[in-house]
């Protein structure tokens, strides 16, 4: 897989994107799982790799930074997202109540020390906030993460989950550029494309960075109408494309120019999604995927 920039601001990373959102139960994993499944994505070359301080009830951090440590691989081999921002009440966090966002510059500061040493690196790549906290002094939080920057403890700065109003938002008080938004897109949820999140974030010179891409499974499994109908689409042009549903769902992402952000620990599932990158769909086929994504009362194009 050869290395994309990210942004016109932003490092190289890898086209698709591996992220640990999904590993709920940590004792269920382990070092030996994490270490096989990252080894698994470094062989299809994917190199990039999303955190947060939460994922994995707020292990998954430490577990990737104990494979790090077994040095199968190079820390300047892998590029490193992380993110802070949502808290939600767990055994392991016994001082967050209820759910909450927190983009104080106080926390951001305790969150990346945090994660520089479960991580066990002396920097993150990227470093995102995960949802604005409307309670934050932006001004504060601004100057928190460029003075991160200066330090080099984080190296460029994302953000996750973010409105267009809110990406304009805190980039006003930045003097460094944003380098990325994550966002949930798929063929089961094209919100994105409808509320300007993917006209701006291109605007913005960046790539768009599309978590759930397979929408949880559901494209593949979903019994819903929505699901099913899109389904059956993705079957017929998988037939034309010698490909798998799964993979042509990813392409159709691919010719937004967007990264998938790969969830699943299932290695033929993560194969699908590499596989997708084989697939060009043409433009037509394109829209007849968006348009069978939308409501049948809600065409792209209305007459």
């Amino acid at each position: 897989m050869e290395k994309i920039y990210l942004s016109d601001s932003g490092p190289k990373v890898s086209p698709a994107v591996y992220g640990f959102w999904r590993w709920e139960d940590i004792s269920a994993t382990g070092v030996a799982t994490m270490e096989k499944i990252v080894n698994f994505c470094l062989e299809l070359g994917i190199n990039t790799f999303d955190h947060a301080d939460i994922y994995g009830g707020y292990q998954c951090e430490e577990l990737f930074g104990n494979v790090l440590q077994q040095k199968s691989f190079k820390r300047e081999d892998v590029v490193l997202f992380t993110k802070c921002g949502v808290n939600i009440p767990h055994s392991n966090r016994p001082d967050v109540r209820v759910k909450h966002i927190d983009t104080s510059a106080a926390h951001i500061v305790k969150s990346v020390d945090n994660s520089l040493q479960k991580l066990r690196t002396d920097y993150i790549d990227i470093f995102l906030l995960d949802q604005l906290d409307p309670l934050s002094n932006l001004e504060e939080t601004a100057l928190a993460l460029e003075r991160l920057r200066g330090s080099g403890k984080i190296r460029n700065i994302g953000v996750a989950n973010f409105s267009v109003f809110q990406h304009q938002l805190l980039a006003s008080y930045l003097r460094v550029p944003i380098v990325t938004n994550h966002i949930e897109l798929n063929l089961l949820n094209t919100t994105a494309l409808d509320n300007g999140q993917i006209d701006y974030i291109k605007q913005r010179y960046m790539r768009p960075l599309a978590a759930a891409p397979l929408a949880g499974g559901r494209i593949e499994n979903g019994t819903d109408e929505l699901a099913v109908r899109v389904h059956y689409k993705l079957g017929e042009l998988a037939n034309k494309y010698g490909a798998n549903v799964e993979s042509v769902a990813v392409a159709w992402l691919i010719k937004l120019g967007a990264l998938p952000l790969i969830g699943t620990t299932n290695e033929q599932r993560i194969r699908n999604i590499v596989n997708a990158f084989n697939v060009d769909l043409d433009r037509q086929d394109w829209y007849d995927l968006y348009n069978t994504s939308r409501s049948k009362t809600t065409p792209i194009f209305s007459e």
